[in-house]
């Protein structure tokens, strides 16, 4: 058997591999993202002449919708998207969100599905700080705690099986919102609201699709020759509690809604 790892969970801080983004594939099997995140730009509410940070664009889809309104600057680390929200013809670049090069810059930071990949939590935040205008607010939605909880149990459970560490393979960070909302405290913001809102989402194909597209990290643990069989263990395990009626996968997503100021007086 394979000399098991040494345990590395899912904090802040530790390095898993790097997520690979296609923008193609994200639209063809992702595309929901976009869609459930759009309530909240009416949370960010922007407004014309306003200049907002979009953080973690991913493609461009909500950035698109900002930026009709206002004058926005989108980044993310992935190249392939900032090429893909190029092509849209917006002001794209790439950056990691924990280096965030801005100051006073902005009157709002918008993120939506991107800040659970970003795993120092507390340099994002100090960025958006930074980034932030005094007066300014950051709003966002990301993964929270019990986000996709069956499937990473089922993911971490099957790399287990293989002598590996499964813990370690976990890219995520879903924080409860007494935990963030501490975090975003420290570093001086205002929090006028956050909370968990339980999501359960259908797919647009099977689950296996979703795991090439968001798990790259477990799938690489394994030999390519092995990654077929990988998920349809997977899908075995998971499909008497995440498959519907109709046949329909659906994904236990629990997303983490937040809107924090940064004081005028700051």
């Amino acid at each position: 058997m394979p000399r098991r790892r040494n345990n590395n969970s899912a904090v802040p801080g530790e390095r898993v591999v790097d997520q690979r983004w296609d923008p193609g594939r994200y639209q063809e099997t992702a595309g929901f993202v976009a869609v459930l995140g759009a309530p909240l730009l009416d949370l960010l509410a922007p407004k014309p002449g306003e200049r907002i940070l979009d953080l973690g664009c991913g493609d461009g889809a909500l950035t698109e919708k900002i930026a009709a309104v206002a004058d926005v600057v989108a980044v993310d680390a992935s190249a392939d998207q900032v090429k893909g929200a190029r092509a849209r013809g917006l002001n794209a670049h790439v950056m990691d969100g924990t280096r965030l090069a801005f100051a006073a810059e902005f009157d709002a930071v918008f993120s939506n599905a991107a800040l659970h990949w970003m795993r120092d939590p507390d340099a994002v935040i100090a960025g958006v700080w930074r980034a932030l205008k005094p007066g300014g607010r950051f709003v966002a939605e990301c993964g929270g705690a019990g986000n996709v909880e069956r499937i990473m149990a089922a993911l971490v459970a099957a790399l287990d099986r293989r002598g590996l560490d499964g813990r370690a393979a976990v890219p995520w960070y879903f924080p409860a919102p007494e935990e963030y909302r501490a975090r975003l405290e420290r570093h001086g913001f205002r929090v006028e609201s956050i909370a968990l809102i339980p999501r359960p989402t259908p797919l647009p194909g099977p689950l296996g699709d979703w795991l090439d597209t968001f798990a790259e990290s477990f799938m690489a643990a394994v030999p390519e020759a092995e990654r077929a069989g990988l998920k349809r263990e997977i899908e075995a395990e998971l499909r008497p509690a995440l498959v519907d009626a109709a046949g329909v996968w659906i994904a236990d997503y629990v997303r983490l809604r937040f809107v924090a100021w940064k004081p005028k007086e700051a």
